[in-house]
């Protein structure tokens, strides 16, 4: 969430900021009701005063021989009540006030930090390194739908049988080799330092609130309406929900946690988009990385991230590029983020499959998750930061398009063979897919 008093004391710096991000914002709006609400609060103040002074005055004149029944207590107690009944209109204006401000700030997209590249859209987007150019294949694969659907790897038909568009069965095989990517994935980062959690695959309106997904995106989610319960879009929800509303001890900072989990999302408005294969579905497997830290070490740690997502990459074998999202292009919750894309083949061009962001103090205020320093007064908000490591269903393309020989058989990277039964694979690491 945007900090009031950022926007109160620096209109402008936030302004440039949104105006960069191409967001639509009625900021004069947001500072018309804050001034509105300190008026309130300021003519509040003075009735209390007032009234607090009547308070006294009936006591000292009580005190002094006035008739505690008479006529000037009763004025006088009367002032008090009606003091009183203002004060109380007083707050409820200005708790609906408060209201209308917290739901419009809850609207307000993260502020880019000021490296964040300025641009319009992806296509602005500047590219930071490649790795694994020389790893390009030179001989012409199949669609990794298609190889996939040859070797009986998954079913499209029958999972539109039981749901509807945009949902997959995976087969034997197909079934076994997403396991061991999911495997090998939480295997190196739990090693690299992240604590595994299996968190609720359905979350309430509040967690998702806090990490930025309501009220904006309501229309993305699978929601249970009658339970207050949605869906899940991604395990950066109820991992950085974990800590909601506390205090943490800064001294245990920072906080790696990963998971792997399905995630759920309409896609509402990719419809028309990638409608083949396993690119944008409404329920895939994900390894999720969310990191929760002191301020002072955000940036440092998101360096990590993106290093932690591209080993993935590096331990497939598979040919990425690094890019950073221009401002234009910065997801709603994220102040600097910056995307993996892994090399698809058949497309002759990278796809998306890892968004590193970290989102400052963004989400924190939202979740109200602070910490606080020993020896010190007060508290501050935390940084969370979120990236895949990796989307297993890309992840899964990517490796059958990459890795498919000239004859159609895929190879497996050697990283990932510990992770598969060796009754799936031949002496030299090819995939069997009728074991």
């Amino acid at each position: 969430m945007l900090d009031l008093k950022l926007l109160r004391d620096h209109p402008e710096r936030v302004h440039q900021a949104l105006q960069n991000r191409r967001a639509t914002v009625d900021l004069d709006g947001i500072l018309k009701l804050d001034r509105e609400r300190r008026q309130l609060e300021t003519q509040r103040g003075s009735l209390q005063a007032e009234s607090n002074s009547i308070g006294k005055k009936v006591g000292e004149i009580i005190r002094q021989g006035a008739d505690p029944k008479g006529a000037e207590v009763a004025a006088l107690r009367q002032q008090g009540i009606d003091l009183k009944a203002e004060i109380a209109q007083l707050e409820q204006q200005e708790r609906e006030i408060e209201e209308q401000i917290q739901s419009q700030l809850l609207t307000v997209p993260n502020l880019p930090l000021p490296v964040v590249p300025v641009g319009k859209d992806e296509t602005d987007n500047p590219e930071v390194r490649r790795w694994g150019d020389e790893l390009k294949l030179t001989h012409s694969v199949l669609p990794h739908d298609e190889i996939a659907e040859k070797w009986g790897l998954l079913d499209f038909g029958r999972a539109v049988k039981v749901a509807q568009s945009r949902f997959v069965a995976m087969i034997g095989v197909g079934a076994v080799l997403e396991r061991a990517l999911i495997a090998m994935m939480l295997d190196r980062h739990i090693r690299a330092g992240y604590t595994e959690v299996i968190p609720p695959f359905l979350v309430n309106s509040a967690a998702l609130q806090g990490t930025g997904q309501l009220p904006k995106f309501a229309e993305d989610g699978f929601r249970c309406a009658e339970d207050d319960l949605w869906l899940i879009p991604t395990a950066e929800v109820p991992l950085t929900n974990l800590y909601r509303d506390e205090v943490i001890p800064a001294e245990q900072l920072p906080f790696y946690f990963c998971a792997h989990t399905p995630c759920f999302r309409r896609e509402a408005g990719s419809y028309g988009r990638d409608t083949k294969g396993l690119i944008r579905l409404h329920q895939f497997q994900k390894v999720e990385m969310v990191k929760v830290t002191h301020p002072d070490q955000s940036e440092a740690e998101h360096e990590k991230l993106v290093q932690d997502a591209e080993a993935i990459l590096q331990m497939l074998e598979l040919p990425y590029r690094v890019v950073e999202l221009c401002t234009g292009d910065l997801g709603f919750s994220a102040a600097r983020c910056f995307d993996l894309e892994v090399w698809f083949p058949s497309q002759n061009q990278y796809r998306e499959i890892s968004s590193c962001s970290n989102c400052w103090d963004f989400q924190a205020r939202r979740a109200n998750l602070r910490c606080k320093e020993t020896g010190q007064k007060g508290t501050q908000f935390v940084h969370t930061l979120n990236g895949s490591g990796l989307a297993v269903g890309r992840s899964l393309a990517a490796l059958l398009e990459n890795h498919q020989l000239p004859d159609g058989t895929i190879r497996i990277p050697e990283a990932l063979r510990p992770f598969l039964s060796p009754r799936f694979l031949s002496e030299d690491g090819i995939l069997i897919t009728t074991p």
